[in-house]
């Protein structure tokens, strides 16, 4: 029954996801905003509910391995399965943006959140609070530089939804989501009981592959159909928000201290180790390219990183 729990949960977070995204993007289009800031902000906000809302009740409910393994399991999933499969499906060209704000952007979100979670074991408010100003800072810096990568928007919506229609994906959507993120927890923390694993390791692996299921079939889809919409930059921005708005939202509304010493001695290392390979990757053996080898390489890792955290 808790695996029915997170199999239902995670579908529930999947579709209260995209109705939300759906939802939002109406209303934006609505409201005449360009699609360039709606890429920047309204869907980069609305891909992030699943994890958003999920670590948010986690640190609320007393589970808050669940709430800061969420988000670096994603994050780690991010690279070493999801921008690893594209890859080996399809190679991959970098844009110049990844070495002038998406990879040191990444590093310096990733590095703050070590910081600060070695210092005191904890995301206090005000923690939150500054990890979420950096994220004003940086999509405002994003929008002013008018950035090239920004994310396309594949949504089957007519540009003047009508507004019964926005209210009611934004309605079912929040509904899924909380519903989803109550079932996924359940089940999460029972299994994690049942088979004596602890919150964590069933958060940087189940809860983290499942909240990433919306990007890795995207990125699936548009790798097959040998689509650009999906580029290192996608995925690199998607790990700032999970840091910087998941986390910085999740310790404004509920302080978030670890109780795992796995988190920081091991899965947080992991995380930091896939973002500085990619660097290694893109340099060699051709310049400017990821190709096969390097997918297969991220993909080796991350089943790496799943054998040692179950171990």
């Amino acid at each position: 029954m808790d695996f029915l729990f997170i199999v239902v949960g995670l579908v529930f977070l999947v579709l209260g996801g995209d109705w939300l995204l759906k939802s939002a993007v109406g209303m934006s289009l609505r409201l005449n905003i360009s699609k360039i800031i709606i890429g920047m902000t309204v869907v980069s906000f609305a891909t992030s509910a699943p994890e958003l809302i999920v670590s948010v009740k986690s640190a609320m409910a007393g589970f808050p391995d669940i709430a800061i393994g969420n988000v670096v399991g994603s994050n780690i999933a991010n690279i070493g399965l999801i921008l690893g499969v594209v890859m080996i499906i399809s190679s991959m060209r970098v844009d110049v943006s990844f070495f002038k704000t998406d990879w040191p952007a990444v590093m310096a979100s990733s590095l703050l959140l070590y910081g600060m979670l070695l210092y005191d074991g904890e995301i206090s408010r005000i923690d939150g609070v500054i990890l979420f100003l950096l994220l004003i800072v940086f999509v405002v810096y994003l929008i002013k530089s008018q950035k090239s990568s920004v994310p396309e928007i594949e949504i089957p919506l007519e540009d003047t939804m009508k507004m019964y229609k926005i209210i009611w994906f934004l309605v079912i959507g929040g509904i899924a989501l909380y519903a989803g993120s109550e079932l996924l927890i359940k089940g999460a923390v029972n299994v994690a009981s049942t088979f004596g694993v602890s919150d964590r390791v069933i958060a940087v692996t189940v809860v983290a592959i499942g909240t990433s299921i919306p990007e890795l079939s995207a990125s699936l889809i548009a790798a097959i159909k040998k689509e650009s919409a999906i580029s290192i930059g996608n995925v690199l921005g998607s790990n700032i928000f999970n840091i910087l708005s998941v986390i910085g939202l999740s310790a404004i509304i509920h302080p978030i201290k670890f109780m795992d010493s796995r988190l920081l001695s091991f899965d947080m290392l992991w995380m930091l180790g896939f973002a500085l390979i990619l660097v290694p990757l893109v340099l060699m053996p051709k310049k400017g390219f990821l190709d096969r080898k390097a997918g297969i390489i991220l993909v080796a890792g991350y089943v790496l990183f799943v054998f040692m955290t179950f171990s």
